[in-house]
């Protein structure tokens, strides 16, 4: 054995020995873990091996646009997708899941954090290691909110041959990115807290709103969960909080979702709130994995999961636009899909509620 466990991330568990004369290399199992300690441990032996130079990767400059954290003492590699601004790249992390094959083939490089490093500002200036031998431009960028609804726009897109690039960032984020002139398209439900509208009031005289439909967010839990079962919002909230041992699974801070959430709990914190994810589907999942016991999805989700639901508020997903890029084949396709009579057909049978076309 030469070396069982080192310290990267992901693929700390990857295991190094000699037997009988011949190397042996057992790969983590999670898929991300495998591909990066197969490059970074395997390949340049092979490559030697067959007398190859070293493997030459491309990089290319860009932003971070929103704080990373990383974990001392380990090198950890971050997977990003990379979007062009008016003044360059920006580096969109991806997730730092080790077993999400999704991930990595949405990715467009990662960036290397070192291993005394445990904090990346916004702001900070990256190296991006390309996957590829050179970036790809997307059709269309889509930067913000999760919702199953954009989820069904997107598959359809790429069916159509529109080559789509989409970064889950929350809300905030994706208003951010339209403002910096960074996204096509970024999808938000953000409240005006003096007036109660939804998304209009941040729009800017360069941007645009495309009308997109209604959906309830509201509290997610198994069924037959007697803390939870036939009660109302409050209720349910007042039971989540009292119960010792309660665990709730949070989104992303950012996101429209959470900025309810922290509306509604005020400054309590309870258990697993510090537990992040980025999307409805994730929190569902959590909860029917029973590593949570409840959360705040839309209606949708809770239904496609089987989950009990109690409906907190009706919220506006919309989607802005830069203005300047109204008239792109890729934005002039996402709107024709948007209005297209099958499509708000799936939307409505999903549950969502549809302005008026």
């Amino acid at each position: 054995m030469v070396a069982h466990g080192v310290a990267l991330k992901p693929g700390k568990p990857i295991c190094l020995a000699v037997t009988g004369g011949k190397p042996v290399v057992i790969l983590p199992g999670f898929p991300t873990s495998a591909i990066f300690t197969f490059h970074e441990f395997i390949a340049p032996v092979i490559r030697a091996f067959a007398g190859l130079p070293p493997e030459r990767r491309h990089t290319v400059l860009a932003t971070l646009p929103m704080r990373v954290n990383s974990e001392r003492g380990r090198t950890e590699y971050l997977l990003v997708g990379l979007v062009q601004g008016p003044e360059g790249y920006f580096a969109y992390p991806m997730g730092k899941g080790s077993g999400s094959v999704t991930t990595f083939s949405g990715a467009d490089g990662f960036i290397t954090i070192d291993q005394h490093t445990e904090i990346l500002d916004s702001g900070s200036a990256v190296a991006v290691t390309l996957l590829g031998e050179q970036l790809e431009p997307a059709d269309l960028v889509i930067i913000g909110s999760h919702c199953v609804g954009l989820d069904l726009m997107v598959g359809k897109l790429m069916r159509q041959g529109v080559r789509t690039k989409l970064m889950i960032v929350g809300s905030t984020g994706g208003l951010a990115a339209a403002r910096r002139g960074e996204c096509d398209i970024a999808g938000i439900h953000l409240m005006d807290p003096a007036t109660g509208e939804y998304n209009r009031p941040m729009l800017t005289d360069t941007l645009t709103l495309v009308a997109g439909y209604g959906r309830m967010q509201g509290f997610v839990f198994r069924r037959g969960d007697v803390r939870f079962e036939d009660k109302s919002f409050n209720e349910a909230i007042a039971a989540a909080l009292n119960e010792p041992g309660c665990v709730m699974v949070n989104r992303n801070a950012g996101s429209g979702t959470r900025i309810l959430i922290d509306k509604w709990l005020v400054e309590r914190r309870p258990a697993g709130y510090g537990t992040q994810t980025k999307s409805h589907n994730a929190v569902a999942v959590a909860i029917s994995q029973q590593r949570a016991d409840w959360g705040v999805a839309i209606d949708t989700v809770a239904r496609q999961y089987g989950l009990g639901f109690i409906p907190m508020q009706e919220e506006k997903y919309d989607f802005i636009v830069p203005t300047v890029r109204l008239e792109r084949p890729g934005v002039q396709a996402f709107c024709a899909l948007l209005n297209d009579p099958e499509v708000r057909g799936e939307f409505a049978s999903l549950g969502f509620r549809l302005p008026q076309s």
